[in-house]
């Protein structure tokens, strides 16, 4: 089997969100002569429909597209409803995040919380020996045949960053098709073997809020009335400048739609949720050598202190960095040289290579 797992064919359920990725995961596995089952997990409503709808990740009319690709492979499709565990452990942290001045990292939550649990779970009952999804990552295994997690070939879609807390059990049946491909290349396969939704355009990077400016903003607001609490936004040195309607609106590093002119580039580079103050500053200010961490998660064999590649996130290519432990589960990074925009709320993971060591909250 690819990426990593038995080459023994066996049953393997894939997760099918509607989308390329996980058609094409599915075709693979299906030439590789294994008993393929497609599975859906409908996570969430969406209110509006047409294009902004339309290809986000667990939508309604994906279901729709994932059966249909399915029914294209010959082989047989389930959705199980997960919308109840989805809000309760991802949208609603998510706005508690951003009202508390965080960045939350929902998709690690999701991967964590919802969709490698759920559908390990859901392989139990299906009798499937493997779970497969279309992620960008790759499996890896050391000397005594402990799996581990390694980045996807294509660096632009590794999504090894997600899924930085999967369990040893749930990495030993794991596995990931579209690991050792690009972008690209899944894509041409897609249309050259004429699967629906083929040329379907990509899927949002955060699939429950909509699309366009402020629409982060607005979904928190939608789930946050009553508790908004506006504040004033102060230069460097304290000086107010300007007022804002919640700190939700703002995330570090951020330079656009701040609703200030200082006659000079400004980025906000604090956000105190206590007195709901945003700060802005110079893009130096936003450089970091030190970043506190909570939540910590480490691969089996795995100890800290370790020295590692640390992308503190998603589009980060990493910087170099010592991981220590403070007490149980928080701990402190300390960079070898100053890192910009470093946020709460982010995930920090620990890379030696392209392996995934571990990873935690930035606190």
């Amino acid at each position: 089997m690819s990426a990593g797992a038995s080459s023994k064919r066996s049953r393997v359920l894939v997760a099918m969100s509607g989308g390329v990725d996980s058609a094409v995961a599915a075709a693979r596995l299906v030439d590789e002569g294994h008993d393929v089952v497609g599975v859906t997990l409908h996570l969430w409503d969406y209110p509006e429909s047409g294009p902004g709808a339309h290809g986000r990740c667990c939508a309604p009319e994906d279901q729709y597209d994932a059966r249909r690709t399915a029914d294209a492979l010959g082989i047989p499709h389930f959705t199980f409803d997960r919308r109840e565990l989805f809000a309760k452990t991802v949208v609603a942290p998510f706005v508690e995040a951003y009202l508390a001045g965080e960045t939350p990292s929902p998709c690690a939550a999701c991967n964590r919380g919802v969709k490698i649990n759920e559908l390990a779970a859901l392989a139990d009952r299906l009798d499937a020996a493997h779970v497969a999804t279309g992620h960008y990552a790759r499996l890896g295994r050391t000397d005594d045949g402990a799996p581990f997690l390694r980045e996807g070939v294509d660096a632009s879609k590794d999504q090894s960053y997600f899924l930085y807390a999967t369990k040893r059990a749930e990495l030993e049946r794991l596995v990931f098709p579209l690991g050792g491909s690009t972008k690209a290349e899944v894509r041409a396969e897609a249309v050259r073997r004429g699967l629906p939704g083929a040329t379907k355009g990509e899927s949002q990077e955060l699939c429950f809020v909509g699309a366009g400016a402020g629409a982060y903003a607005a979904f928190v607001e939608e789930r946050a009335k009553g508790r908004l609490r506006p504040g004033p936004i102060v230069d460097a040195d304290g000086r107010v400048v300007g007022a804002h309607d919640g700190v939700h609106r703002f995330t570090v590093g951020q330079r656009k739609g701040l609703g200030v002119a200082l006659g000079k580039p400004a980025f906000v580079t604090s956000i105190d949720p206590e007195t709901a103050t945003v700060r802005l500053g110079d893009e130096s200010d936003l450089a970091a050598r030190e970043a506190r961490i909570e939540d910590i998660v480490v691969a089996p064999g795995v100890e800290l202190p370790l020295e590692a590649r640390v992308r503190v996130r998603y589009r980060h290519e990493g910087a170099q960095g010592r991981v220590e432990r403070t007490r149980d589960a928080a701990g402190t990074i300390r960079f070898d040289a100053p890192v910009r925009a470093v946020s709460r709320g982010q995930i920090a993971v620990f890379y030696d290579g392209d392996r995934v060591l571990g990873g935690a909250r930035i606190c």
